[in-house]
């Protein structure tokens, strides 16, 4: 333990003699390397083996990888891709970001508390989110006062009467806001929503605000369920899928196993995005021999290089096209038999396509009519469609009519609801869709509140409750003084990052729940605690029994998870025991719930699950049968759609956007590398697309770069205007590459500073991250240097 707290002293000390390094915004040395054309392989087992390596996790995390996703094993802490219900890969159910995520969480690295007495909030808060990130677990509660320098430790039971002393002095429930990473498992997001509940607020932001709430949104009211309808087996009888606005090469690796087996299947995969992802182009299998050795699959049989913002267009473009077929070819285009029984709206909307003009869409998406009819002749007699989609879709302005085009040509083609056909919303952490099942939602419903109110007997509040945008702008105006926040990073994962770290430093308290240091634990309120927990892959043990915990995956399967590895301290305790303490110290006595009973026992927080939540019947034996349950799902399972419209769907009407650029605009999208998971930063390297070494890079067209006299390599400032207020984030470096003229693509959280609080998703209010006016400006280091002295004010301000 000596030798690690030196190890991690020489790390600071390094990274403290960086030049530049009193701020997170200097460069590195950017290396370019040659833009991939297929993805995993080789390069993906030898990135794992360098990850553990670097963790000091190599015996122990490679020992953990065997259990990952397997039966009886734990749950992968990345995306929420489904495991195989039948066979899974004696080489490994894992892809190259999930066995970086566990190394993350598997390290042999730890922070101490006297780490925080040699360290303040101030020097840790001058580092980027990777060197914050790098330096370990986090050992015991801690806690940092008013007006206080240094983190403290703090015990268990004096951090839970704190929490209590905040909660109980507010002037009303409302000043409260619980927030929600989707890593959280069934049972602890259940025990979470109950004490908000009987505590009184539905100030419930979660991580769905952010990524995928515009696909239920959308889903919704068109086909009834907020969810995908398909399952793996239907991607391998797939006719045509259709991936839109998303990058499973990164983002949901393990999906292209199903992608490759449908296309051995014989089917077609139409891929739709700004950027030729290596992942939408071409897989080498890491989990087989055979894909290792003998080379991998073409993937994309046709690519669609959309502007951004431009999918309206293409979709509708599609549907015209489609229409000319079903005029030459009646009734064999689209399901009329389909379409007469289980939809509404029909003529309607195949009206509006009088008006429209296959030249004007072809500009507007920015694809050519050539591919458009290319991509028509795919669909035109395939009945077995798929669309996939990520949060190139839903993080747009206008991303839930996007959706709901999707589900327009669907409908037309009788695909949803059958085997190889329907809707498959990528959902991008692990457990986040299982949150919203377990009523971890700012605006419940009646029948779901009805159903609380009946088993426990109090009435839960009824007024909806403040989202992820809201709860900022409430936290700006002092109207929520107190945040808990179960997992995540909330500062690094939101948009508009100096007017939420402005708000942020407003909070009476902020408490965290984690397993690591992240920058939310640096920009903090008055008071602040962190509260370390369990990692998925760790034994939790209850009572000296290992516990077994439940998630759900992007298909609507249930399954058990349970960790394996000893936990890198004595002193944590599980999400679960964390939210019954918390209700325990704050309610007291005027509680109705048996919190204590929760705290003791994951298989009594299942029981009541099964009492108030549909679908969840005999759930504690289900759930540990051999790959769990898969929950109803009417349009999957019956073709029965939106309960209000005698079970049918209807067609929905989507206007094109007019997205206007002046001369000096770009419309910009962040993006995540390779190297990265949400906020968590694993290296510094975005392998498929070429970047080496350097995260403050801005991907440009070539002739864009031209036209405002700079070169690859040049240092600019990127600046937004919305609301007329200047946002800058400085000193990026351009670099050229395959990306459609006036489009931009960066990373985040670097430019999440560049997206405004009111840039939002019309109807699901989600930050429109995708959807980004910039102007792109020389460098300036009066500017730099401008920025960097907020930055260090903002760092000294003691809340």
């Amino acid at each position: 333990m000596e030798n690690e707290e030196l190890n991690r002293k020489e790390l600071l000390e390094k990274i403290k003699s960086k030049p530049n390094a009193e701020n997170p915004y200097y460069l590195l040395n950017l290396k370019l390397t040659p833009v991939e054309k297929w993805a995993a392989g080789i390069p993906a087992l030898q990135a794992v083996a360098s990850d553990l390596l670097e963790d000091k996790a190599l015996l122990r995390g490679g020992r953990a990888l065997f259990s990952m996703n397997q039966f009886k094993g734990f749950d992968c802490p990345s995306c929420a891709w489904p495991d195989p219900d039948d066979e899974r890969s004696p080489l490994g159910e894992y892809c190259e970001n999930g066995a970086k995520a566990l190394a993350e969480e598997a390290t042999a690295k730890v922070i101490t508390p006297e780490f925080f007495k040699e360290n303040s909030v101030y020097e840790l808060a001058k580092l980027t989110d990777y060197e914050i990130g790098k330096f370990g677990r986090i050992t015991d509660p801690l806690y940092l006062p008013k007006g206080g320098t240094h983190y403290q430790e703090i015990s268990w039971d004096d951090a839970f009467k704190k929490i209590a002393e905040h909660l109980n002095a507010l002037d009303s429930p409302d000043e409260a806001a619980f927030y929600t990473s989707g890593r959280t498992s069934n049972e602890a997001s259940f025990v979470y929503q109950l004490f908000a509940r009987e505590f009184g607020t539905n100030n419930m932001p979660d991580c769905s605000n952010m990524c995928h709430e515009t696909s239920g949104t959308a889903l919704i009211p068109t086909i009834g369920i907020g969810k995908g309808t398909v399952t793996l087996d239907d991607l391998y009888n797939a006719d045509v899928i259709i991936d839109i606005g998303h990058n499973p090469g990164t983002n949901s690796p393990r999906m292209l196993s199903a992608l490759s087996k449908q296309k051995k299947n014989g089917g077609e995969i139409i891929a739709i995005n700004p950027l030729p992802e290596a992942g939408l182009m071409g897989f080498h299998n890491p989990q087989s021999v055979k894909g290792l050795v003998m080379g991998g699959v073409k993937l994309a049989n046709l690519y669609l290089p959309v502007k951004i913002n431009g999918d309206i267009a293409l979709l509708k473009a599609l549907v015209l096209l489609l229409i000319d077929f079903e005029k030459e070819n009646p009734g064999k285009v689209f399901d009329k038999e389909f379409i007469e029984k289980k939809t509404v709206g029909y003529d309607e909307y195949i009206k509006q396509f009088d008006d429209l003009d296959i030249e004007f869409l072809s500009r507007q998406c920015g694809v050519s009519v050539e591919n458009l009819q290319k991509a028509a002749e795919m669909l035109a007699f395939k009945k077995r469609i798929i669309f996939c989609w990520g949060m190139g879709i839903t993080q747009q302005p206008n991303g839930v009519d996007m959706i709901k085009e999707m589900v327009n040509i669907l409908l037309l083609k009788g695909s949803i609801g059958i085997e190889g056909g329907g809707v498959c919303p990528v959902r991008g952490h692990s457990n986040v869709q299982g949150n919203r099942t377990m009523l971890i939602n700012e605006k419940p419903t009646d029948d779901q509140l009805d159903r609380l109110q009946s088993f426990f007997g109090f009435n839960p509040p009824r007024k909806h409750g403040y989202d992820v945008v809201n709860v900022i702008k409430a936290i700006h105006a002092e109207k929520v003084k107190v945040m808990f926040c179960m997992g995540g990073n909330f500062l690094s994962a939101t948009p508009d990052t100096t007017f939420t770290a402005e708000a942020v430093r407003k909070l009476n308290l902020l408490i965290c729940v984690s397993t690591k240091l992240n920058r939310s634990h640096l920009v903090h309120g008055k008071e602040a605690l962190i509260l370390p927990t369990y990692a998925r892959s760790d034994k939790d043990i209850v009572n000296n029994e290992i516990q077994v915990i439940t998630t759900e995956n992007s298909m609507g399967i249930v399954e058990a998870s349970q960790g394996v590895l000893d936990a890198v301290s004595n002193n944590l305790i599980n999400e679960t025991q964390i939210a019954a303490r918390m209700a325990m110290a704050t309610l007291g006595s005027r509680s109705v719930v048996n919190w204590q009973r929760y705290h003791d026992s994951y298989d009594a927080v299942r029981d009541d699950i099964e009492a108030c939540i549909p679908g969840f019947d005999n759930y504690n034996v289900r759930v540990r049968q051999k790959g769990g349950f898969y929950l109803p799902n009417g349009a999957r399972d019956e073709q029965t759609f939106v309960s209000q419209l005698d079970g049918k769907a209807p067609f929905t009407l989507t206007e094109i956007p007019e997205n206007h650029l002046e001369d000096d605009e770009f419309m910009m999208a962040t993006t995540r590398t390779h190297d990265q998971f949400n906020t968590t930063i694993y290296g510094l390297e975005d392998r498929y697309r070429g970047i080496k070494n350097e995260r403050r890079v801005v991907f440009m067209n070539q002739t864009d770069i031209d036209k405002l006299g700079f070169k690859a390599g040049d240092k600019v400032d990127l600046y937004n205007f919305d609301d007329n207020i200047e946002r800058v984030a400085p000193l990026f470096v351009i670099v050229s590459y395959k990306i459609p003229e006036k489009n931009a693509v960066t990373y985040f959280p670097e430019t999440n500073v560049l997206v405004s609080i009111n840039n939002v998703v019309k109807e699901s209010n989600m930050p429109a991250s995708k959807f980004v006016k910039i102007k792109i400006k020389k460098h300036d280091p009066e500017v730099y240097n401008k920025v960097n002295e907020m930055l260090i004010q903002g760092l000294k301000q003691r809340p």
